[in-house]
């Protein structure tokens, strides 16, 4: 997926921003209708009152952008405007973790104003990260184009099933791999296999065949099983993520 450039993060930002200032509108009103009523009881209630509004402001700036990027596939309003998201530097997607993480360095990607050391880190960095990207191991990449839909006229699918160069599909794989050597493998290993599965379809012929035969190398050097005779990479790892998934439940 390739790399997103200032622009599209700064609309994502600008976005963004906007949401965030039309919530701290709405806090100020509630405290501005509020706080007159509240130094009636107490000036100490009311600077309690004022202290929790702070807080709050923080936790919702911080909040907005780690639980969107944890639980919303890397994006936040913003970025879904902008066609990007946040993946972590293997390509997997971004957990909570990591989102707090690189949140929490915006701080300091802000100063002095409105990201001026995120925007330097980005132009001195080969993949395009602000300081907070480097502290959680994470890109901002952009998603790929919306495909045509089949019965459109217009455009060309450009998943690989549907190509005209796409190789037929083999039969359901019939063959079972022995035990031992599935059990070798974790649960790391079944989302490597998940995670091509997933794009697989995205790919061009020649990079899905390439893709599938380094991970089936990869896999079948840990877990020392070869593919049967005439069994394509894919097929090998089809079967052995049914079985690590079998093998997964059984326990």
């Amino acid at each position: 997926m390739p790399l997103a450039g200032i622009g599209s993060r700064f609309i994502a930002v600008l976005v963004d921003t906007l949401i965030w200032l039309a919530v701290v509108l709405v806090l100020w009103l509630i405290l501005y209708l509020l706080l007159p009523g509240i130094l009636a009881f107490s000036r100490r209630s009311a600077q309690w009152a004022v202290a929790i509004h702070v807080f709050l402001l923080f936790a919702i700036n911080w909040g907005y952008f780690t639980l969107f990027e944890a639980f919303w596939n890397g994006r936040t309003p913003g970025k879904r405007v902008a066609g990007i998201r946040v993946i972590q530097s293997s390509g997997r997607a971004i957990g909570l973790i990591e989102s707090m993480a690189r949140n929490l360095i915006r701080y300091v990607d802000q100063i002095p104003f409105f990201y001026a050391v995120g925007v330097i880190a980005v132009f001195a960095t080969r993949q395009h990260q602000r300081l907070g990207d480097l502290a959680a191991g994470t890109l901002v990449v952009r998603d790929r184009e919306q495909e045509t839909p089949l019965w459109s006229d217009g455009g060309a699918r450009s998943l690989t099933a549907f190509s005209a160069h796409a190789p037929m599909p083999e039969p359901p794989p019939a063959f079972v791999l022995p035990a031992h050597g599935i059990a070798r493998l974790s649960a790391a290993d079944l989302e490597v296999m998940e995670g091509f599965f997933a794009r697989r379809l995205d790919l061009s012929v020649a990079t899905r065949e390439s893709l599938a035969r380094r991970i089936a190398d990869a896999i079948q050097a840990k877990c020392g099983v070869e593919p049967p005779a005439g069994a394509s990479a894919e097929t090998y790892l089809e079967v052995v993520a049914r079985q690590l998934r079998d093998l997964a439940r059984m326990q």
